[in-house]
């Protein structure tokens, strides 16, 4: 916890997902999953108030959730059923074949694969919450969307039945004493691992582009108070693939005050296998301009830090946090 007048808010994506259906539970349940342990660990050091999580296989009747939190130490948790793995019956990535993972609303070997949770030490207002997830991508104003030779890709049935959120879009309102903010997190597509129609960069663009939608009042219910955007954008601002005005944008709004929480490789939040595409800023936790900053950091210790392992083991993801002021939001 940041402080009697401040909330740390944090995002982390976990690579929690497992390959079936209850495998996440069951290893949970175990107590003996090393990587399990390590995010647990990572979770208790970052000690955020509010933590958006990422990559976190969901279940219906949020069982593995609840033991998470509960291990984690945290009385209030959320989830919703996640576009990863939602069954389309429909050939989604024109490999000329149904029924595998791309071929679902989002990646996904299982409906729930690598879905989102939100942890919180204060109440969320779970009657209150705003589900964007089954926004369909052509529905969104100005959509990006993948054509090959002026055609829509992989077909017309597969454009009219696609969402535009990979995971999820959701608008929390989370009670904090003397005050509710709104918590908007989301996990995008990677903008990568498709053809030159580039499926996956402009849906990657058009996920980001949401939020600055949703800002202007175009989509859903516009925030009228303070809010936080948190979360896995996959696009780094300058480095890596992808179209860069999505994310570079959403920085640059007038209503988000840019921060640029560091760690021990700078801005950067996750470690892939360099040298491609190494070292990237993918996920992001952006406060309105109601607050005021304190601090701000990624969990990402030198190599010589005890810690350091103990990251290296839980995700090649690393938790991004910013401490918050509550005196400028409004009630």
């Amino acid at each position: 916890m940041a402080g009697a007048d401040t909330y740390r808010i944090a995002t982390y994506n976990t690579e929690l997902q497992r390959d079936g259906p209850g495998l996440f539970l069951r290893d949970l349940t175990r107590g003996k999953d090393d990587q399990i342990n390590a995010v647990l660990n990572v979770v208790q050091k970052a000690d955020a108030d509010i933590l958006a999580l990422q990559s976190i296989d969901y279940d219906l009747t949020n069982e593995a959730l609840s033991r998470f939190a509960k291990a984690a130490g945290y009385p209030h948790f959320f989830a919703l059923k996640p576009n990863t793995g939602l069954p389309t019956g429909l050939d989604m990535d024109g490999d000329g074949r149904t029924g595998g993972p791309r071929d679902a609303q989002g990646y996904g070997r299982f409906t729930g694969q690598g879905g989102m949770a939100i942890l919180s030490r204060f109440p969320i207002e779970t009657d209150a919450v705003q589900d964007l997830s089954a926004l369909l991508w052509e529905d969104i104003p100005n959509a990006r969307l993948p054509e090959v030779n002026g055609a829509p890709f992989p077909s017309p049935e597969a454009r009219a039945a696609q969402r535009l959120s990979t995971t999820g879009h959701w608008i929390v309102p989370i009670a904090l004493p003397g005050a509710t903010f709104d918590l908007m997190t989301f996990h995008a597509s990677p903008p990568v691992f498709d053809g030159p129609e580039d499926r996956n960069g402009k849906r990657n663009h058009d996920e980001i582009r949401l939020w600055q939608h949703v800002l202007k009042g175009t989509i859903g219910t516009a925030p009228t108070g303070p809010f936080v955007i948190a979360g896995d954008a996959n696009l780094d601002p300058v480095d890596g693939q992808g179209l860069k005005s999505a994310i570079s944008n959403l920085l640059a709004d007038p209503r988000l005050q840019p921060t640029m929480p560091q760690g021990h490789s700078g801005t950067d939040t996750a470690d892939w296998d360099d040298p491609v595409p190494g070292d990237l800023r993918v996920s992001y936790v952006l406060p309105s301009t109601h607050w005021t900053i304190m601090d701000s950091g990624v969990l990402w210790p030198a190599p010589d830090d005890p810690l350091a392992d103990t990251v290296a083991t839980a995700s090649r993801h690393h938790l991004v946090w910013v401490d918050l002021a509550i005196s400028g939001a409004k009630e």
